[in-house]
């Protein structure tokens, strides 16, 4: 996950310096809305993995701390089943359901 990351932000990069390098701009040049989007696209990547990442080491503390596998809002076990499933959950099913 860490050189997915990696990956995500030296391709970003790469555009940000290839539209550094450029005289065009987006509304002139035929390719500017693709790379726009191509950034655009590259930025949401990287937040995402920059918050499975977060997920990730939460679960790391919550483990070190004796949390790993209670349900953050009733405290009650989280079904194996369930986090067989999803390993990062910090919710039991049922409070899952209700939440917003």
């Amino acid at each position: 996950m860490v050189g997915h990351l990696a990956r995500l932000r030296q391709d970003l990069e790469e555009i940000v310096q290839a539209r550094a390098d450029s005289n065009a701009d987006d509304e002139h040049d035929p390719e500017g809305s693709t790379i726009a989007f191509e950034g655009s696209q590259l930025q949401s990547s990287i937040h995402r993995a920059e918050r499975r990442l977060d997920e990730i080491q939460d679960a790391r503390t919550r483990v070190t701390v004796g949390g790993y596998g209670l349900c953050e809002s009733c405290g009650e076990p989280i079904a194996a089943a369930r986090l067989q499933a999803v390993p990062l959950a910090r919710s039991c099913i049922v409070c899952a359901a209700i939440a917003p």
